[in-house]
């Protein structure tokens, strides 16, 4: 309780952005398909196209204007964003031509999945150093926040004043709601207590490294398939909900509880696993992570109740709780707070990426046949493989930690 009132104003900075980052998720853009790809006259694969090409491009622009959390003071930043986040929503709103839909959607990612997790992540790093997991864990919970809320009442509003009227009220809410919180909580700007002096954490060797630093040193490339892999698997495992039904024959109001168990996984893991990562660091926790994941997937195919498809959303969200702390903390561990803003663009880019190509790949293998069910087996041993893999990657990086072994060590 006391960390919670010595920082209650950064800490809700956090919390604030993880949340107003849900109008840009694919849980709450893909409340609108039916409408869009009708009144667009679009198919469910030119939908998904353009779906993709939006993401890719966002993960893109990403990388090149993430570095902006390192030269620009958050109080500005997050107010441009914001404000490019509501003009978005007013594009959903009046857009005609399938190209307003492409710009809309684009900015959407970018603004929502892209820069607001990116600033927000980057912040808490920077901010607090011997609390970072708390800190992470606690603002993440704005994730299921929006989860748990924004889908309900956006379906009622819909109901009442229809698709694009809602996209109105949501550009409202950005712009007369998220804008004026933000400017309030930022006007005061300090370092938080238990940050560091707001002098930065250095990782590795004792000092920050560049973004060319870091992608001149293996260990990055090591950590690649763990930033790619939960959310590739999280939101597939969503986006084809619908189709799993199908071929097990429940109805959506028999899966619907499924998604409070995944809610409630991931928030309670996720606030465990920030007090592990600030008691025992985040490389002990890498070979652990996935394998809830793993065992979430096995369940799906040979599933024949829907407490079981529960189950198994309930495997992924600890993996997802878990995976969140450790994005937060890992990379400014390792490679200091300076320029973590440009570090991490690439590493939330990478994310973006998966979550934009995972549903098109596992879309291409349920057309040649193979029902999605059948795919997490697979799934299943990819995590289970990684899993092994990351024992080495973390002795690795602990002898780096602990000893300043050469820039050309590697783990074999």
């Amino acid at each position: 309780m006391r960390f919670l009132q010595e920082n209650a104003r950064w800490l809700a900075t956090g919390l604030l952005l993880a949340f107003g980052s849900s109008f840009g998720q694919t849980y709450f853009i893909s409340l609108f398909a039916g409408e869009i790809r009708v009144h667009y006259g679009l198919t469910d694969g030119q939908w998904g196209g353009i779906y993709t090409i939006a993401t890719v491009a966002s993960a893109a622009l990403l990388i090149g204007f993430g570095g902006r959390a390192d030269t620009m003071r958050l109080s500005r930043l997050a107010v441009i964003v914001a404000a490019f986040f509501a003009l978005a929503a007013v594009l959903m709103a009046v857009g005609q031509a399938v190209w307003t839909l492409l710009l809309a959607v684009f900015l959407l990612r970018f603004c929502g999945q892209g820069m607001m997790t990116h600033m927000k992540m980057t912040a808490m790093a920077r901010w607090f150093v011997a609390t970072r997991g708390r800190a992470m864990s606690i603002t993440n919970l704005g994730h299921p926040m929006g989860e748990a809320i924004l889908p309900v009442v956006a379906i009622a509003v819909i109901s009442l004043v229809g698709w694009r009227a809602t996209w109105g009220v949501a550009a409202a809410v950005i712009a007369f709601a998220l804008i004026p919180a933000l400017i309030l909580l930022l006007a005061q700007d300090r370092a938080p207590k238990g940050s560091n002096g707001g002098q930065g954490a250095p990782g590795l060797y004792g000092k920050h490294w560049t973004r060319a630093e870091v992608l001149g040193h293996p260990l990055f490339y090591a950590f690649v398939p763990l930033l790619l892999t939960p959310g590739f698997i999280g939101t597939v495992v969503f986006f084809h909900a619908v189709h799993v039904g199908e071929v097990k024959g429940w109805s959506l109001s028999q899966m619907a509880p499924s998604y409070a168990t995944y809610a409630l996984a991931s928030v309670t893991t996720g606030l465990l696993a920030g007090w592990a990562v600030d008691r025992f660091g985040p490389p002990r926790l890498l070979p652990f992570v996935l394998l809830p994941m793993a065992a979430g997937m096995a369940l799906i195919g040979p599933a024949e109740a829907p407490w079981q498809w529960a189950a198994a959303l309930a495997l992924v969200g600890v993996t997802q709780g878990c995976a969140a702390a450790l994005a937060g903390t890992l990379l400014p561990t390792l490679f200091g707070t300076n320029h973590l803003g440009s570090v991490r663009s690439i590493a939330t880019a990478l994310m973006v990426f998966a979550t934009a190509i995972g549903p098109g790949i596992t879309g291409w293998f349920i057309d040649q046949g193979v029902t999605y069910p059948e795919q997490g087996m697979a799934q299943a041993l990819w995590c289970v493989a990684l899993s092994a893999a990351f024992i080495p990657v973390m002795r690795w990086t602990l002898r780096l930690q602990r000893e300043g072994a050469p820039v050309s060590e590697r783990p074999f």
